[in-house]
């Protein structure tokens, strides 16, 4: 099989010549400090993996709507830790929208949410812009390069991540108020996540169709490691639905994205459409993971990509001891249907661990 191939047949739920694997999104710290300053293309080939590119497309917005939601974003110098800070300032007919954060060399975070109350939503709801057309020339141009060696993934417009309630709660307006609102004002958060989600909707409807050859909605906002199965089916799941059934009109299939804990959530996931669910994390890396278990109560309905912990095998180990997870993995899922990955993320792991993984993904040959 070629590598597309065999990644499409694992996400069709079906069995490829053997374990294909992949990296769950490079990170720029990890490529320059570990990869000498190479592109994912270029670490991709480094390590010898059929390659899965995480890309964009261009989003093309009307000048008007622009001129409705002026972003002022400044620079504010360093913390005493070296945490570089920045304020954003947005600026619409209806008001002003403010939000802080911060950065460091790993990554960036919000420490103040531009959305705080309700009337903040309602100027957001108002002004936000939407693309007016999407260019899928970044993607197509991606698929080209890589051929029939690997696929290309990405996610649907939206404004922050992946699905309504991780946007509004993660990145908009913060997870604990959110969680918060689903109790004191159940109907408002109702009317927020449906806002959003007809934006989406709105926006896939000018996309003309989606050139991923698999979408990732979802977010770890959504995992029982952060609400309840409760709250989850009641402001994850319908709107998750929806999504879902809209993308799957374009002829994309989906994988769910819950990084944290997702035992209590398999049966509500299985539900909402998707076609998989990522990233499977074990205990040791806080989630509460069993593969096994998870196949047995829902392997006949999704596809799993993930569940290998990069810690122990990519910072910590050795190559024997990566082979040796990674062997272990495909023991559990010897009927296919997965992707082996390391559970999200990761800024350490040497090149020689990362090529075992690879490596022993190859020796994986399913009968």
């Amino acid at each position: 099989m070629t590598g597309r191939e065999r990644l499409l047949t694992a996400i069709n739920k079906g069995k490829p010549d053997r374990l294909p694997c992949l990296i769950h999104a490079w990170v720029d710290y990890h490529l320059k400090t570990h990869m000498n300053g190479m592109d994912q293309f270029q670490a991709y080939e480094c390590i010898g993996m059929d390659p899965v590119i995480y890309i964009v497309p261009n989003y093309i917005y009307n000048s008007k709507d622009m001129a409705n939601w002026v972003v002022d974003q400044r620079d504010l110098g360093c913390d005493g830790s070296g945490n570089q800070l920045w304020q954003k300032t947005i600026m619409t007919p209806a008001g002003i929208l403010t939000g802080k954060g911060a950065s460091n060399q790993y990554t960036a975070w919000d420490t103040e949410f531009i959305i705080k109350d309700e009337k903040d939503f309602e100027i957001w709801n108002k002004y936000v812009p939407l693309p007016e057309r999407v260019d899928w020339t970044p993607v197509t141009e991606a698929k080209k390069r890589i051929g029939e060696n690997g696929i290309v993934r990405g996610y649907v417009f939206d404004f922050g991540q992946l699905s309504p309630w991780q946007t509004f709660s993660a990145c908009l307006f913060g997870v604990e108020k959110a969680i918060m609102a689903c109790f004191d004002e159940p109907d408002w958060m109702h009317y927020v996540l449906e806002s959003m989600l007809q934006k989406k909707l709105k926006v896939l409807g000018r996309s003309d169709r989606i050139e991923f050859d698999l979408v990732e909605s979802g977010g770890g906002g959504g995992s029982s490691t952060v609400i309840s199965p409760s709250l989850h089916k009641e402001f994850c799941l319908p709107y998750d639905k929806v999504q879902h059934k809209a993308i799957h009109e374009f002829g994309t299939k989906i994988v769910y994205h819950l990084c944290g804990g997702l035992m209590p959530l398999l049966e509500i996931v299985a539900q909402n459409g998707t076609d998989g669910l990522e990233t499977m994390t074990p205990p040791s890396m806080g989630g509460d993971c069993d593969l096994g278990e998870a196949k047995k109560r829902v392997g006949d309905k999704l596809f799993f990509i993930g569940g290998f912990d990069q810690n122990e095998g990519f910072e910590k180990g050795n190559p024997q001891k990566v082979r040796e997870m990674v062997h272990q993995l495909h023991s559990i899922c010897s009927d296919g249907s997965y992707i082996c990955a390391p559970s999200d993320q990761f800024f350490h792991g040497s090149v020689e661990n990362l090529r075992a993984f690879a490596e022993a993904a190859r020796e994986c040959v399913y009968t």
